[in-house]
């Protein structure tokens, strides 16, 4: 994959973008905006969720669970498996390697939202259901081999709650200034913190200082001692907590007003 590429096709999406009013497509408020301790709330997936309230659920590697007060059921990077029989309404997908995707979801699921095509074409994913607002911003992959791939991955945003959410998937190159600009502000965001097969530790946290996260939820990470360096990594421009639990209700309310890394300990859904 060559960077420039993937800037001359973010250049060549930013029309799109800017379209969005006229061709029907709600304007995202993330983009629009991006010129105390969170509460944390031990629930099942199964109990209801406040109003005006989101809830993040860290299942495995790169999959949380999101749900919103009217029973929406959103999966990231979804495998096949969230431990439970629970059928989401929407499931997002990377084609980094299997750990992200699955190539049978189940055939109940509503709405199935690869973050690539197979063509190799950037995906240009759109879904709006009232509570939510789901879009996406392609960049590259890398594998196993250490190859890099076209569009392989997406970053995907939804938009609830007045929240901004951002999951980063399998990004492994610092987002270019076009791709900050569709991203916009991400008050929340899932973030791969290996610190080798995707982003290096001192790009992720320039990222996430341009993101202007409140919150920053860990994950896709290979042991303790992975997950210590980024902590460490974090620690000068972020506070650090380890929640104690897998999920974390987060409402515009709620938002720490010190940038803070929560980690939640993953669960399969029970």
């Amino acid at each position: 994959m060559r960077l420039a590429s993937v800037l001359a096709t973010t250049l060549a999406l930013m029309p799109a973008l800017a379209g969005a009013q006229e061709s029907g497509r709600t304007p995202s408020h993330c983009v629009a905006l991006a010129g105390g301790t969170p509460l944390l709330h031990k629930a099942s997936c199964r109990d209801p969720v406040p109003e005006e309230t989101v809830r993040l659920s860290f299942v495995n590697h790169a999959t949380y669970l999101l749900q919103t007060a009217r029973g929406l059921n959103l999966a990231t990077d979804y495998t096949g498996r969230l431990g439970v029989d629970l059928v989401p309404d929407v499931v997002t997908m990377n084609n980094a390697h299997s750990t992200h995707f699955t190539w049978n979801p189940d055939p109940r699921i509503p709405h199935v939202l690869p973050g690539w095509e197979e063509d190799g074409s950037p995906a240009d994913r759109y879904l709006d259901l009232g509570e939510i607002l789901i879009r996406n911003v392609p960049t590259t992959t890398r594998d196993f081999r250490g190859g890099e791939r076209d569009f392989g991955n997406s970053i995907f945003i939804f938009e609830a709650a007045g929240l901004c959410i951002g999951h980063l998937g399998h990004l492994h190159h610092e987002p270019t200034p076009e791709q900050y600009a569709m991203i916009g502000r991400l008050d929340v965001v899932m973030v791969p913190v290996d610190g080798g097969l995707t982003l290096d530790h001192p790009t992720l946290i320039r990222a996430l200082q341009r993101f202007r996260s409140s919150i920053v939820l860990p994950m896709h990470w290979f042991g303790e001692g992975t997950l210590q360096q980024f902590l460490d990594g974090m620690s000068g421009s972020f506070r650090i907590s380890r929640a104690g639990t897998s999920e974390l209700e987060v409402s515009l309310r709620s938002l720490p007003s010190e940038p803070t890394v929560i980690v939640l300990e993953p669960r399969w859904l029970n």
